[in-house]
C-alpha cells in the first residue's frame, strides 16, 4: 500500500486512533496518550502528546513497546515556534526544516524532545505515555503491517 493510500488520524479529546484507506474509515483503535493530554508538545520531558501533521519516519519491529512506528516530530511548526522561543538554534531549526523536505527522520535529541512513537502497550501498570500514542498489542500489530513510512499522521485535539 501506498503512503498516499493510508492515513492515521488521532483525536486526542477523544483518545481514538483512526485509519483511512483511501480517504474511507477502516478501523479505530482506542489509544493512550501522554500524561498532558491536553496540551501541545513544545519541550523535552513535557509528556504532552504534539499536535499537527506529520508522517511515519521509522518502524521499529524490535520495540520495548511490541512494535513501534515513529512519528515526524518535531514538524516545521514546532520548529518555527522552538526557535522564536530560543529553544533551538538556526542550525537545529534548518536541520529539523531540511530532514522534514527530504521526508526522513529529523532530528531527535533538541530541546524541543524527540522519539514520538505510536506503539503497542505499555508496561503493567503504567498510567500514560511520556507524549506516545500507545493502542493494545493486537492493535498495534494491525497498524504496524498496514504503514509505510510516508504515511501520513493527523493529531488533532
Amino acid at each position: 500500500m501506498s503512503a498516499d493510500d493510508f492515513r492515521i488520524v488521532v483525536e486526542k479529546l477523544s483518545r481514538t486512533l483512526a485509519v483511512f484507506e483511501n480517504g474511507r474509515l477502516m478501523r479505530s483503535y482506542p489509544v493512550t496518550l501522554g500524561r498532558n493530554p491536553a496540551a501541545d508538545k513544545t519541550v523535552e520531558g513535557d509528556e504532552a502528546t504534539p499536535l499537527g501533521e506529520f508522517y511515519v519516519c521509522a518502524k521499529n519491529p524490535r520495540s520495548k513497546f511490541f512494535l513501534s512506528l515513529c512519528i515526524s516530530y518535531p514538524n516545521a511548526e514546532h520548529a518555527e515556534r522552538g526557535l522564536g522561543a530560543g529553544l533551538i538554534t538556526a542550525a537545529e531549526h534548518a536541520e529539523i526544516l531540511d530532514a522534514l523536505a527530504r521526508r526522513a527522520v529529523p532530528p531527535q535529541r533538541t530541546r524541543l524532545g524527540g522519539e514520538i512513537y505510536i506503539h503497542g502497550e505499555n508496561p503493567a501498570g503504567s498510567t500514560g505515555t511520556r507524549g506516545c500514542i500507545a493502542l493494545d498489542n493486537r492493535s498495534m500489530r494491525e497498524l504496524y503491517d498496514q504503514s509505510v513510512i510516508g504515511t501520513r499522521v493527523l493529531i488533532a485535539r
